[in-house]
């Protein structure tokens, strides 16, 4: 069963911000599937359902981006999935253009707190990723300001057209495999 998580930081005042992308991807998969994301478990919100065929749980950990893992751990464990192959995390990325989407296997946390609990808690760092691009940090901004603040108006129609492309990606992910997926989605934004 596939486990396809969305990072973020639950409540109101961090909705829409860079560093809840992954929230609002799981939000379009969901939408896009009619999956409801209700459910409070294993630290998250989740939804049981189908995408591209398979089995999925989509969730939306509440434990605040720096403790994801603790909610990633729970549920891998409790579902009995594969913490490699079944496991698809969706998070921010500042090194990435703004609607940039880059599918990755495995790799570093590459400064991203979120990912760095993840690959803590699961002992590896071979799951797979779909990191969203946000745009780098203008000179002089705070980081922390930055992935907590909004993405202006022309941001978020880019945002919502790359949550769309990453919704396709993981249906990617699933029927034909992460190497298909970053062959097609890790091109530029024209």
């Amino acid at each position: 069963m596939y486990i396809i998580a969305g990072l973020g930081n639950p409540g109101r005042e961090y909705q829409n911000t860079r560093h809840n992308i992954g929230f609002d991807v799981i939000d379009m998969l969901a939408g896009q599937e009619h999956i409801d994301v209700l459910e409070k478990k294993h630290k998250a919100v989740i939804g049981k359902g189908v995408v591209a065929g398979q089995k999925c749980i989509l969730a939306k950990p509440q434990t605040f981006m720096n403790s994801s893992g603790e909610s990633i751990r729970a549920l891998l464990d409790y579902y009995k999935s594969d913490g490699t192959e079944e496991l698809i995390v969706i998070s921010d990325d500042i090194s990435l253009d703004v609607g940039q989407i880059r599918v990755r296997k495995k790799g570093s946390a590459g400064g991203h707190n979120g990912l760095k609990n993840i690959i803590a808690n699961l002992g590896h760092d071979s799951f797979i990723r779909v990191k969203m691009g946000v745009g780098e940090k203008p000179k002089g901004w705070d980081l922390v300001d930055y992935v907590l603040g909004r993405f202006s108006a022309p941001e978020r129609e880019v945002m919502d057209q790359a949550a769309e492309r990453a919704a396709e990606a993981i249906r990617t992910i699933i029927t034909q495999g992460a190497d298909a997926a970053m062959n097609e989605f890790n091109r530029r934004v024209p």
